[in-house]
């Protein structure tokens, strides 16, 4: 794992071309061109050309919306849930969780004064004004998200975020993604497990060896790494203390000008796919 402080983004696998290229991504990559992975395995032998797809998370890194939601845990949720003289969990043990998941960690490891409805009651009532007035997209985000997609890159919005807030967000700001994929509607445990991120990638038809994953909790970050998903994890003031050395590579980010970031992406799905290629990995 490499930490980049805004220049040139590590090499991601193989491959040496320069990060500093501009284009979103090579536009002859089409999911139609894949075969689906049975169990979010890789195929071992990917054709030339097959799909490079990419998975964003959406809380602290499309909107800034960890920012209240540590805020709203610290002052407000979690001295409501948890019973007196309970000790209070670092919020990495439960940032990037989904909000029904989070409840069940929380009853295993410490004392709660509350049920799951109760819970869950709360968590719905802070989203609605987290999302639906405070967060703000992360400056080009639209723009690059659509350049991905009109360059033949499929890209999913990978979430713990049950799919009403993310609703809210999409219809906020005017995203649209190849797929939206809560943890809420998959059949298996969120992250940090892997199995959320090997469902989108394959639905999006891609491979896991040919994916990219950006997250920005340890809990998401560790989800994409252990699915084999090539990630990159965002370093921003919510997150300044948190571990994420499971990333592949580590972007600061500035979320006025978070062009390192952008050029992170585009640098690693261009050199997987190069890789794959056979190309000598740079762009002429």
């Amino acid at each position: 794992m490499s930490e980049s402080s805004g220049g040139d983004a590590a090499d991601s696998r193989s491959g040496t071309d320069s990060p500093d290229a501009t284009d979103a991504a090579d536009t002859t990559d089409s999911a139609s061109d894949v075969p689906d992975s049975a169990g979010g395995s890789a195929a071992e032998h990917p054709p030339e050309g097959a799909a490079v797809v990419v998975c964003f998370d959406m809380d602290g890194v499309l909107v800034d919306s960890e920012d209240y939601w540590h805020a709203a845990e610290r002052e407000e949720i979690l001295p409501r849930v948890l019973a007196d003289g309970s000790p209070t969990p670092d919020l990495d043990e439960v940032t990037g969780m989904y909000y029904g998941e989070i409840y069940d960690y929380l009853a295993e490891h410490y004392e709660v004064a509350v049920d799951k409805d109760e819970f869950m009651a709360l968590y719905d009532e802070t989203a609605e004004d987290i999302y639906g007035e405070r967060v703000e997209l992360l400056a080009g985000a639209r723009p690059f998200v659509d350049d991905l997609r009109d360059a033949g890159v499929p890209v999913a919005l990978v979430s713990s975020s049950p799919r009403d807030w993310i609703e809210v967000v999409l219809d906020r700001f005017g995203l649209a993604f190849d797929l939206v994929a809560p943890a809420e509607e998959f059949d298996g445990p969120g992250k940090p497990e892997p199995g959320l991120y090997e469902e989108a990638i394959r639905d999006l038809g891609g491979t896991v060896d040919r994916a990219v994953a950006v997250e920005d909790s340890e809990n998401g970050v560790r989800a994409a790494a252990r699915s084999g998903a090539y990630t990159i994890a965002v370093r921003d003031d919510h997150n300044a203390d948190s571990d994420l050395s499971a990333a592949d590579e580590v972007v600061a980010l500035d979320r006025d000008d978070p062009e390192a970031l952008y050029r992170a992406v585009r640098h690693s799905t261009r050199t997987i796919r190069e890789s794959v290629s056979g190309s000598s990995g740079r762009s002429g």
